[in-house]
């Protein structure tokens, strides 16, 4: 290696990203640029988010092994998502509209969403007393159009008793899936949760706490993967790898990372999970970005074709890096 060096960014939220943790509206993070002896040069994000367990040390192992990824796959002449699964590479992935609260969704973006080719839209939940939030529900799955459904984010907001009557609440409604239920994560009540209900629960930011025995005995139907909470992209597949091998669904999500870090995740979600619907169409809500967006059209994300990750850097005078 020849040359490295860290970019400082922060992007601008175009409003304010609420969750039951609390509310940002600025995110910062720097980017590792690797430059090799042949003439190329590698990326990563490093975009530290500790409420949801993505802490300094891990944000920086993210950055580091994305970038040496991105510098082996690009001397193999590869895209990432066929150098780390072995397979063609893949052209998209669907990925799902992230609306934010609950709360602040009116049905009309809601069905703008829906008629820009998205079946699953995403809302946080646990914001609001879960009556109001359950009101709100309700009258927007009665505008929801057929074929398109609700992922909930409760980002451990409730009691078991908040989860099990607000979840029994949504038994009929067009609900695709609810992430973290439960404020204290516990496997009998998780169990407990997903036998009642028709659609997946899924486990996220929690899964430190639960440890192996969520993969020995699945409680829920359904892990979230960030792949920066895992410290990088081998880790993460190797969990998703284990994660199906239990009977998991795996869904890749965003910890808020710049259009860098999206990309690595999206490469990553194209080499394990292929067919599911990602959480990665997060970077609209950024004013502006460290580089070049991937694409998002009829609720599916483009990914690059290039060899490597194919991040395209905005350059050093972009608004993002502005001292």
């Amino acid at each position: 290696m020849s040359e490295a060096d860290w970019l400082p960014y922060a992007l601008p939220l175009q409003q304010p990203w609420q969750t039951s943790r609390g509310t940002t509206t600025l995110r910062r993070g720097r980017l590792l640029r690797l430059r090799s002896t042949d003439g190329r040069t590698g990326w990563g994000d490093c975009a530290p988010l500790p409420e949801f367990g993505v802490d300094e040390k891990l944000a920086i192992a993210f950055a580091e092994e994305c970038a040496q990824l991105d510098l082996a796959a690009q001397r193999a002449s590869l895209p990432l998502d066929a150098w780390l699964g072995g397979n063609p590479p893949r052209t998209d992935i669907a990925v799902n509209a992230h609306l934010g609260s609950l709360l602040a969704v009116s049905p009309e973006t809601l069905l703008a969403c829906c008629a820009a080719g998205f079946t699953v839209i995403k809302l946080k939940v646990g914001i609001g007393t879960p009556v109001t939030e359950m009101e709100r529900l309700q009258e927007l799955a009665e505008a929801l159009p057929a074929g398109c459904r609700l992922r909930l984010d409760a980002n451990a907001a409730w009691s078991p008793a908040q989860a099990t009557t607000f979840l029994a609440a949504c038994r009929d409604l067009p609900v695709e899936a609810c992430e973290e239920p439960l404020c204290e994560p516990d496997l009998r009540v998780l169990a407990q949760l997903q036998d009642a209900v028709p659609f997946a629960i899924a486990i996220d930011e929690s899964l430190a706490r639960l440890g192996k025995a969520l993969l020995h005995h699945p409680p829920v139907h359904r892990l979230i993967i960030k792949p920066a909470r895992q410290g990088g992209l081998l880790a993460s597949m190797e969990l998703a790898l284990r994660a199906r091998a239990a009977g998991l669904q795996t869904i890749v999500s965003s910890a808020l990372e710049s259009s860098c870090g999206l990309l690595a995740c999206a490469h990553l979600a194209a080499a394990v999970a292929p067919g599911a619907v990602h959480g990665l169409a997060t970077g609209a809500w950024f004013s502006c970005d460290t580089g070049e967006a991937a694409p998002i059209e009829r609720g599916r994300l483009a990914l690059p074709g290039t060899e490597g990750i194919g991040f395209r850097w905005a350059g050093a005078a972009a608004p993002a890096f502005a001292p």
